[in-house]
């Protein structure tokens, strides 16, 4: 008896919450390919999305650092907004890439390189910090931190501005739904930010508290 209760051990069943995952990976994918017999999205579409993960995964590790560099609580408030803003894209891009059968990039910044698939690629998008601003920034503190991180992140927006510009300058692409909505509210989001952090970087030229 004992020999047959070893042998007839059952596994335990999927969870419903297992089950419910792959049932919206299904139709994530049944999506995907619907939108895709519409819209065909692009080799410049496929580029976009990978390259903005790397872009963002920047954007948000400069942005941790407003809390332990003594920066100005409208800075901090900024950069709690980037952070929480961008992660949510970054996880948007990773789906859109992942339901179209795309190599995913793991959104680990590494100095100018970034990791995709277990291999290192180097990273060249517009308005991206070299290493020697990411060097000056991190020793930063105070108000040197507040005007650093104003001015580089500005430079790092204009980049994804024009990142979205050459998107939609190459033919055909910008087509599929989630990539022309997506792409059209970086352009949106980001410029509002530039002209916000613009204004910002002027009160403290002055030497206007900021708000």
């Amino acid at each position: 008896m004992t020999a047959c209760s070893h042998g007839t051990r059952k596994t335990a069943p999927p969870s419903p919450q297992s089950d419910a995952r792959a049932e919206g990976e299904i139709a994530a994918i049944a999506k995907a390919r619907a939108d895709s017999a519409r819209y065909p999205y692009t080799a410049a579409d496929i580029h976009f999305m990978s390259a903005m993960i790397g872009h963002h995964a920047q954007a948000i590790a400069i942005a941790e650092w407003a809390p332990t560099h003594d920066a100005n609580p409208s800075i901090r408030l900024l950069a709690e907004r980037i952070i929480n803003g961008q992660q949510d894209e970054i996880a948007i891009m990773q789906r859109w890439l992942r339901v179209r059968r795309q190599p995913v990039p793991d959104a680990r910044t590494i100095g100018m390189k970034m990791m995709m698939n277990g291999v290192e690629h180097a990273m060249s998008m517009p308005g991206m910090l070299t290493e020697d601003q990411m060097k000056q920034l991190e020793k930063a503190r105070g108000k040197e931190f507040d005007r650093l991180f104003l001015s580089m992140m500005i430079q790092h927006h204009r980049g994804a501005v024009s990142m979205v510009n050459e998107l939609f300058s190459s033919y055909g692409a910008g087509l599929d739904d989630t990539v022309f909505k997506f792409a059209s509210d970086v352009n949106v989001d980001q410029s509002t930010e530039i002209e916000r952090m613009r204004k910002m970087l002027a009160a403290l030229t002055l030497g206007i508290q900021l708000q």
